[in-house]
């Protein structure tokens, strides 16, 4: 069924580049400098590569990678694709060359667009066995080598040669012949639990999903700004980013990179970003590391403005019952604190989407208490992704919200959360086994234990992520590794017993905060490694642990932990490119420490 205005998403685009034909579409950085182009100018330059692609002779449902970070190429390129009838499979530039090799091979790519020089030495390394790739499109330019040809994105555009207006009738009389259910893109999931699965996803999944989340959070139109700096090959930051952004006529403007975001976003004044719950984390720990330096007085008054906030937020929110005292008290909280702190943000944020991994209840709260709300969802890659979020109209922290409009949910016996809805996957890529156990009449199996109240959906964690000890306990380990990152001294955490007679931690500690402990203490040390063997540091932990095990069941607690100096991190290998913790990938790098944690106990 499609219950959207557009046939596909090269059909959006060319109504939008009509009707918003001179408002800037794109943003990005080239030679120093913001360069912005409008929608009009962004449609023209999808068309040029539409064009380079039909002369490499690409035809409908060809399937064309994208081995690239995040940047205007990369939206450039996809429309491309899509326009020329293609296909896009998108692979994350952390990808190593064999893991490259294998979505290549296996999604039959003829050709790759790639950021540059280093990505395009990783397809080099596998090219012997890449024999289906006939050519190699850069963003940037250097030299090829004559075993894989590699051309300029400029050279494939023929940037200097405008689209005539036969060109143009030519391929929109291509993307007449899109229909709703074809092919969008093939994306292969992580590959975590296995041997990575090609998602299938059509032009009426994604279109949707815009429409559905667009209608639920009644927060986005054209005058907005997004700040893109997830990977664009993840389908959260490419649905509810880009193409979100680009179905509103708003802008879509790409960050320097990663570390560049906090002063990209006081540069760009962006209303809405996508993030993920590892980043929320940090920059709430930044806050609290900056108010417990702050004066006494200040640091009341923080703390004062915080409280004024959740009953505000409650009031307003979740019991819709606004007060007028309140309002008063939160618009000095605001003015004192609040204010200050979005400021930071740029001064323009309105609101965060969050997705991908659970993101703690305290952290959802204190935005919302700040005056930028993060609106909390949940989704996989085969819906496309969102299936249920929380918005202005409903909303209950420690919840992933309601139920997009015609999207089903309901619970197996196991407590596996099964769904049913238009953003639902076309299948695994020549995989019909998997396809058929993925999905059964209609329902697919999401894989997370979860459950339903009052319509709002409740993630507890991962199928195959939960923990069973040895006394035939079943144990989420997400809630607790949350609970555990809420501590100052802690930054990261992985818990760990499966099969075990308790629960045990590998322990990343908030190095600022460490650091400070040692000096109060006169501990000598040489080196960060030597610091976290220190008795009084290991005494510090164990206390911190005793606090928060307080809280918990008594088979959820945590009996031993061992400290690591090193974060968990995308080059480690420890965390997939969204920022989830590989378990398997963690327990094999740190098994003689996690088994030494066990040692004293007979099994």
């Amino acid at each position: 069924m499609n219950s959207t205005m557009y046939r596909s998403i090269p059909d959006m685009l060319r109504s939008n580049a009509t009707e918003f034909s001179s408002r800037p579409a794109i943003k990005y950085r080239k030679h120093g400098a913001f360069v912005t182009l409008t929608y009009a100018a962004y449609y023209e330059r999808v068309l040029m590569v539409a064009r380079g692609l039909g002369r490499m002779g690409v035809k409908p449902g060809d399937r064309i990678a994208i081995l690239s970070e995040n940047r205007a190429g990369w939206v450039i390129a996809d429309m491309g694709i899509l326009c020329a009838g293609g296909v896009t499979v998108p692979i994350y530039p952390t990808n190593t060359p064999e893991q490259i090799e294998y979505m290549v091979n296996h999604s039959g790519a003829r050709i790759i667009f790639v950021s540059g020089k280093f990505q395009y030495t990783k397809l080099l390394k596998v090219r012997e066995t890449l024999p289906g790739v006939e050519l190699v499109v850069s963003f940037e330019r250097f030299l090829g080598k004559p075993e894989l040809p590699v051309t300029t994105f400029y050279q494939l555009s023929e940037i200097d040669s405008p689209i005539t207006p036969e060109e143009k009738q030519e391929i929109e009389t291509g993307i007449d012949l899109i229909k709703p259910d074809d092919m969008l893109t093939l994306i292969y999931t992580s590959g975590t639990t296995g041997i990575p699965k090609g998602v299938m996803l059509s032009h009426n999944n994604i279109l949707t999903n815009t429409q559905y989340l667009k209608e639920q959070s009644r927060a986005v139109d054209e005058d907005d700004v997004l700040l893109s700096f997830l990977p664009l090959s993840h389908i959260l930051e490419r649905t509810a980013g880009y193409y979100m952004t680009i179905r509103n006529g708003a802008l879509l403007a790409f960050a320097d990179s990663i570390e560049k975001v906090p002063e990209n976003m006081i540069e760009i004044r962006p209303t809405v970003m996508v993030c993920v719950p590892r980043l929320f984390e940090k920059i709430y720990q930044r806050i609290f590391d900056n108010v417990h330096h702050m004066p006494a007085v200040k640091k009341a008054l923080f703390h004062w403005a915080v409280e004024i906030g959740k009953k505000y937020v409650a009031a307003t929110y979740i019991e819709r019952q606004p007060s007028t005292l309140l309002n008063l008290e939160y618009g000095l909280a605001d003015r004192l604190i609040f204010s200050k702190i979005r400021s930071r943000f740029g001064g323009n944020m309105k609101l965060f989407c969050s997705g991908g991994a659970p993101l703690d209840k305290t952290i959802n709260e204190f935005f919302w208490i700040i005056g930028i709300p993060i609106l909390e969802g949940y989704g996989l890659t085969e819906t496309s992704p969102v299936l249920s979020f929380n918005n202005f109209e409903h909303v209950r922290f420690g919840s992933v919200g309601i139920a997009l409009p015609e999207t089903e949910f309901k619970i197996a016996e196991d407590g596996e959360i099964l769904v049913k809805g238009p953003q639902v996957m076309l299948g695994y890529y020549n995989d019909p086994v998997a396809t058929a156990e993925a999905i059964q009449n209609g329902w697919l199996s999401t894989g997370d234990i979860g459950h339903i109240e009052d319509g709002f959906v409740y993630i507890t964690d991962r199928k195959k992520e939960l923990i069973i000890t040895a006394g035939g306990k079943n144990i989420a380990p997400q809630p607790i590794e949350n609970e555990l990152k809420m501590d100052k001294y802690i930054s990261s955490v992985f818990v760990y017993g499966d099969r075990k007679p308790y629960l045990t931690a590998l322990i990343v500690p908030n190095l600022e905060r460490l650091l400070e402990f040692a000096k109060e203490k006169h501990i000598h040390y040489y080196e960060l490694d030597d610091l976290v063997m220190h008795e009084p540091v290991q005494k510090l932990f164990e206390q911190r642990l005793a606090d928060i095990n307080r809280n918990l069941a008594p088979y959820e607690t945590i009996k031993k932990f061992a400290l690591l100096v090193h974060d968990f991190s995308i080059e480690g290998g420890e965390l997939t490119p969204t920022l989830k913790l590989k378990r398997k990938i963690i327990y094999e790098k740190y098994r003689h420490r996690i088994e030494d944690l066990y040692a004293d106990h007979s099994n």
